[in-house]
């Protein structure tokens, strides 16, 4: 039998990180010493007590069916969180718990988009941004977000890339994978366009509580209430609270898009997992001490290995001012030691220096790498000693 597969798969880009995942997987099981630097997700474990009451709900019989945008109470702490953190009043009905903020975004985008609609995705973009548009019979429009800009786009380049057909565009602040913030000005430039333009905004908060040094989260919809009534804020517990296994993300904004993302949901996942809804809770309305404690931690290793980083030959880089990423520039260091490109780069990295990292490429800058400090500084030293080295070696 000949199996035919809808062309909205066929139409998916591979992830460029899937062939160095695959050989740097190879290479461990063969029992070479590989340090991975490609983590998107903290290496701590989920706090105590977040563990301790999923586990007493399950105990206590909260292991069925909830309603499919989410735990009336869970929406309530997220509510809650929005008032104290940015100060912006969200009713139940504007709020949708999702089964992890990827969700959110594909469930978005499936109400949203007709065939034809675009989106502008700024680049540097996290991988998942154009697949989940194509998959909603969208066009990602792309816009460079230039490293002299800190790899962000201005109010002139969006403003001249909108047209009749665009919907929605994207901003992630803090980003994956630059780790760049927005300022308060820069959004309110932003969003200036997006009201004169009727362009609905997408922000992806994901990474707010990791920002560092006298930088600062603001989200665009608190700047005003017409931002408010534009945007749809995606976030979540993964990262903040290191819960990425658990699944439970959110999206809040305008009640007839919120409403029509939980009547898909029923029809798709029913309802985000009982167990980890609870564990959510928890995780609201729980102690924050862990969260400051994990930010301060990446912090100090951001703070221990960016000197040593862009000490490398070859190597330049923007400190980054939020999430748990570093993204340098290595066309120069490419070029050094003989590779045609970053991804040849990369590989002799893996091969030679027995590191692991994620190829620009795939984030829609070839001259840059990813590389995660979700790990612990003596294996972030290792890594980068061994960078370090290589680069060296072949000068």
């Amino acid at each position: 039998m000949e199996i035919q597969l809808a062309q909205r798969v066929k139409a998916l880009t591979p992830s460029a990180t899937l062939a160095i995942t695959a050989k740097a997987k190879q290479l461990k099981a063969e029992g070479h010493d590989i340090i991975g630097l490609g983590a998107g997700e903290p290496d701590f474990n989920t706090p105590r007590n977040i563990i301790e009451a999923a586990s007493v709900s399950m105990n206590e019989g909260h292991t069925k069916y909830t309603p499919s945008a989410g735990l009336a109470k869970l929406i309530e702490e997220i509510v809650k969180k929005f008032k104290a953190d940015q100060g912006i009043e969200y009713k139940p009905n504007e709020i949708i718990v999702t089964s992890g903020a990827k969700h959110g975004l594909y469930t978005l985008f499936q109400v949203l988009l007709n065939k034809g609609d675009e989106v502008i995705i700024p680049v540097p973009y996290w991988v998942s941004y154009p697949e989940q548009v194509k998959l909603a019979d969208g066009i990602p429009v792309f816009v460079e977000g230039l490293e002299a800009n800190d790899f962000k786009i201005t109010p002139e380049q969006l403003s001249a890339v909108i047209t009749e057909k665009t919907k929605a565009v994207i901003i992630n602040s803090p980003s994956n994978p630059t780790g760049m913030v927005y300022t308060r000005d820069e959004l309110l430039a932003l969003g200036e366009i997006c009201l004169q333009k009727n362009v609905l905004i997408i922000s992806d908060e994901i990474y707010e509580k990791l920002i560092y040094g006298e930088n600062q989260h603001i989200s665009i919809a608190q700047l005003s209430p017409q931002l408010k009534e534009q945007t749809i804020i995606i976030n979540g517990v993964s990262k903040s609270h290191s819960m990425t296994g658990w699944r439970i993300g959110y999206a809040a904004g305008n009640s007839t898009i919120i409403k029509a993302m939980s009547n898909l949901a029923s029809h798709s996942t029913s309802n985000p997992t009982t167990t980890a809804q609870y564990g959510a809770i928890e995780a609201y309305a729980g102690p924050q001490a862990p969260v400051a404690e994990m930010k301060e931690a990446f912090e100090h290793r951001l703070n221990v290995i960016y000197d040593q980083l862009v000490a490398i030959p070859g190597i330049s880089c923007i400190k980054p001012q939020g999430a748990f990423y570093l993204y340098p520039n290595v066309k120069e260091a490419a070029k050094l030691t003989g590779y045609e490109n970053v991804d040849d780069f990369v590989e002799g990295l893996l091969e030679e220096a027995k590191v692991a990292v994620v190829p620009g490429s795939g984030f829609g800058t070839p001259d840059n790498i990813r590389l995660s400090y979700a790990t612990s500084l003596e294996l972030l030293e290792e890594a980068v000693a061994r960078i370090h080295q290589f680069v060296k070696s072949k000068i």
